[in-house]
């Protein structure tokens, strides 16, 4: 398959970290007829709690409560993948088969080291693919340069202070079970699993607690925040919040 458009592509180091950070902001765009795709850049398979197979199984139920158009897994090694040429082309390739108008990735500095490297790397990758001499193919076929028009980075578990915010308050209930279709990852009273920074109830509380941080100046009960690459230009100053 050559192009797969889609609006909006979200990059994610592990299955989990979109529907963490960004999942309410990606069914308020398919609300209102976007269509989205999220490419994992790993398996998870580092992870304390569950397997590859219980991941895949996770993220599939996550994206059907999302309304995904498609999900791919680069298979990247969790934990160790590093930011060379042969990651960036599999990215390339990717941003090059659904040709988003926008980027979603992760935090560029955060908690989990993946999560930085993935962000600069899925950003370097953005600007390589719009480059008509990188050369890529997918499924035999020769791919054209494209670079989406803008590159957005989620805020995960440390603080960074949003360049902008999404309220995603209608939407607040559809990302809370799209976070615990993650059964093995996060907070289950009959888990035997071994326990994690993100295995507790806490955990949960304070991805709410963030949100409600992120909308209160908006005026919003709930909303996600993102940080830019570049000014963002506006044509009306009424549609500022």
């Amino acid at each position: 398959m050559l192009s797969s458009k889609v609006d909006i592509l979200a990059f994610a180091a592990h299955p989990d970290d979109v529907e963490l950070a960004a999942s309410g902001t990606i069914m308020k765009h398919i609300a209102q007829g976007k269509t989205v795709a999220i490419v994992d850049l790993t398996q998870g398979e580092m992870g304390s709690r569950g397997t590859i197979h219980t991941r895949y199984e996770e993220a599939e139920a996550a994206s059907e409560i999302l309304g995904l158009q498609h999900r791919v897994n680069l298979k990247m090694e969790d934990g160790f993948f590093e930011i060379n040429e042969e990651n960036k082309r599999k990215i390339v390739e990717q941003i090059r088969r659904f040709q988003p108008d926008i980027v979603l990735a992760n935090a560029m500095s955060d908690r989990h080291p993946d999560h930085g490297r993935g962000g600069k790397l899925v950003s370097e990758a953005c600007f390589l693919s719009g480059l008509v001499k990188v050369e890529t193919e997918l499924d035999g076929l020769k791919q054209e340069a494209y670079r989406p028009k803008a590159v957005y980075h989620y805020i995960q578990d440390y603080y960074i202070k949003p360049d902008f915010v999404v309220d995603v308050t209608d939407f607040i209930d559809r990302k809370m079970a799209s976070i615990q279709a993650y059964k093995t990852q996060f907070f289950n009273p009959d888990s035997e699993e071994p326990e994690t920074p993100i295995s507790s109830r806490g955990f949960l509380d304070f991805v709410e607690a963030r949100m409600r941080e992120f909308g209160r100046p908006i005026g919003a009960k709930y909303a996600e925040g993102f940080t830019v690459e570049r000014f963002i230009g506006v044509e009306d100053l009424f549609d500022l919040k």
